[in-house]
């Protein structure tokens, strides 16, 4: 199976998985659930669950049932994009190449929205099926991640007020790997920890994360630059409007490539106690560096 094979396979898993733990539209209140499903289901890559999938891949043969885990982190990622493009925050009007949340139900319903796919991922991750330590276990990777101390939330303010400052290394990579380095590298541990990976192999995974973490917002900040809003997604130039601190206001674009390489290969080189179980996972490392959206 081709990687492209691969991503459309796992990108359909976590579609289906969603499908069955998000509400319909025609659930009271509509609005709520509308709004929610218009932000999950308007496009997106899944990368973060597809790499949780992977890692447990790499753990254990085909565990099942790792779909409903790796969901939980779209939908915290999708609720950190409603509330990331209100207008109190980056004030944005497009987002996976459609209007923003805010922009089609209202800033109201927007930040009900996110509010409501933020309960939802420990709502799912209490109901599945699944032992209760591991249950455990995932909850606690999964609010760190996504909390005020190294994790998005406190990224996020961080990078906020970082708005006009002087760009700096140290200020660059705190921000970053916060605000998106610490739900990827959940996204490895979450997967590891469903399949039931030892002490080596959650060092492992975790070593993983955090290098294709940093070389996923270098990227990102490089495509910010580079591309178009269509290719994007979203609207491009954004980071340089809002004087963010970003890899190539501190590096330069030449540099922030190379860096993003070091990083692809510091992924790979972490992989080494799964050897070929982890190919996939060194396969995703590739694609986030070298992606052109």
């Amino acid at each position: 199976m081709t990687l492209a094979e691969y991503l459309a396979r796992q990108q359909a898993r976590v579609d289906r998985a969603l499908e069955r733990w998000v509400p319909a539209e025609s659930t009271l209140p509509e609005s709520i659930h509308k709004a929610m499903r218009y932000s999950l289901f308007a496009g997106g890559k899944r990368v973060r669950p597809i790499l949780c999938m992977a890692a447990a891949e790499a753990v254990s043969d085909a565990p099942e049932g790792i779909e409903s885990a790796a969901c939980t982190l779209e939908l915290i990622h999708t609720y950190s994009l409603i509330h990331d493009d209100l207008p109190a925050l980056d004030n944005d009007d497009l987002r996976r190449g459609v209007p923003t949340c805010h922009k089609v139900f209202g800033d109201a319903i927007a930040i009900l929205a996110g509010d409501a796919l933020l309960t939802l991922a420990f709502q799912v991750l209490s109901q599945m099926d699944c032992e209760a330590p591991r249950k455990v276990a995932m909850m606690e990777e999964l609010s760190t991640a996504a909390g005020t101390v190294g994790g998005m939330i406190g990224g996020q303010v961080c990078d906020l007020e970082g708005e006009d400052q002087h760009p700096t290394a140290a200020l660059l990579e705190a921000i970053h790997r916060a605000k998106t380095g610490a739900l990827l590298r959940a996204s490895l541990r979450m997967g590891g920890i469903y399949a039931g990976a030892d002490r080596e192999q959650l060092d492992a995974l975790s070593c993983f994360g955090e290098h294709v973490g940093l070389a996923f917002q270098i990227v990102d900040d490089i495509l910010d630059v580079e591309q178009s809003s269509e290719a994007l997604g979203k609207t491009a130039g954004k980071d340089a409007e809002q004087h963010k601190i970003t890899f190539p206001a501190v590096y330069g674009l030449d540099r922030s490539r190379a860096m993003a390489e070091e990083e692809r290969l510091a992924a790979h080189l972490a992989l080494r106690p799964f050897d070929e179980r982890a190919e996939r996972l060194r396969e995703l490392a590739d694609f986030i560096v070298h992606r052109r959206a």
